[in-house]
């Protein structure tokens, strides 16, 4: 029985001793969706775009350093374009489309903070910090699923509180 014991704690202390990731590697990337072979990952390998010979010199898009170039991989611009969609309009410089006005009118008529993303993203951050202080595993798990499990919504819990308040719902698979 007592080396059984050993063996279990010296176990439980060699798990503690493991590697933690760093804090930037830890923000960028919740899911944990990376190659741990070290093996080269064949979907992030994508070859450029065909090169294209303009009809004439004068053509000839004027160079902007630190700019796109015209073979760069756009994979969100070319589904969007695929499916039937405007590629323009995921442009940054594009604005607001004119479908979208209204909303962002609406949305925005008790004013709005410009940079609520990075406080967002900074009060995110210090979240997942002071959860993960003591927050070690024998076997692996979704960082994300860990963290958030407390925040996960019950969507039957959801659906029987709109029916009560009367709200028009549609029908659910069962439990």
């Amino acid at each position: 029985m007592m080396p059984r014991a050993l063996i279990i704690l010296a176990l439980v202390a060699l798990t503690a001793c493991g590697s933690r990731q760093d804090t930037t590697d830890r923000d960028t990337n919740l899911r944990q969706l990376r190659n741990p072979t070290g093996t080269p990952e064949e979907f992030s390998i994508v070859p450029q775009k065909p090169l294209e010979a303009p009809e004439s010199l004068t053509e000839l898009p004027t160079p902007t350093p630190g700019g796109a170039n015209r073979t760069d991989q756009t994979p969100l611009k070319d589904s969007v374009a695929a499916l039937g969609g405007s590629p323009s309009r995921l442009d940054p410089q594009a604005g607001v489309g004119a479908g979208d006005q209204a909303l962002v009118a609406r949305v925005s008529r008790f004013g709005r903070q410009s940079n609520i993303r990075q406080e967002l993203a900074a009060a995110d951050q210090e979240f997942r910090e002071r959860r993960s202080l003591f927050n070690w595993r024998l076997v692996p798990q979704d960082t994300y699923n860990r963290i958030y499990r407390s925040q996960i919504l019950d969507p039957y819990a959801t659906l029987d509180a709109a029916r009560r308040a009367g709200a028009l719902t549609p029908s659910a698979p069962p439990r």
